[in-house]
C-alpha cells in the first residue's frame, strides 16, 4: 500500500507523483526514473481505470534531448502490470550505478 512521505505518495520507498495522465516513479535526485503515460481508460463504477500504460525507463540528466533519455520503453494493459515492470527495471538499473 503506497504511503505519504514528505507530501509526496511513496511505493516500495520511492516517490510517485502524478500530472495529469503522466505518472513518474523515482527521484529526480537519481540517474534514473519511470515515466508512465496513461494512453487509455475505461469507466467502472464512475471511476477511470487505467486499460493502456506506456512504461519508459529515462535518464533524469536534463542535458540530454528527451528522445535520448529513454532507456526502455514498454506498453502495459493495466497501471497495476505497469508499476510492477516499473519497479523492477527502475531497481535493477538504479543497482547499476
Amino acid at each position: 500500500m503506497p504511503k505519504k512521505k514528505n507530501g509526496y505518495l511513496m511505493y516500495k520507498g520511492r516517490p510517485l507523483v502524478r500530472n495529469g495522465n503522466i505518472l513518474y516513479y523515482g527521484s529526480m535526485a537519481d540517474k534514473y526514473v519511470i515515466m508512465m503515460q496513461i494512453l487509455e481508460t475505461k469507466k467502472v463504477n464512475d471511476l477511470d481505470v487505467a486499460t493502456k500504460v506506456l512504461v519508459q525507463l529515462q535518464y533524469t540528466d536534463t542535458d540530454l534531448r528527451s528522445r535520448d533519455r529513454i532507456v526502455k520503453t514498454s506498453e502495459k494493459p493495466g497501471l497495476y502490470a505497469a508499476m510492477d515492470i516499473a519497479s523492477i527495471w527502475l531497481e535493477r538499473a538504479l543497482e547499476k550505478r
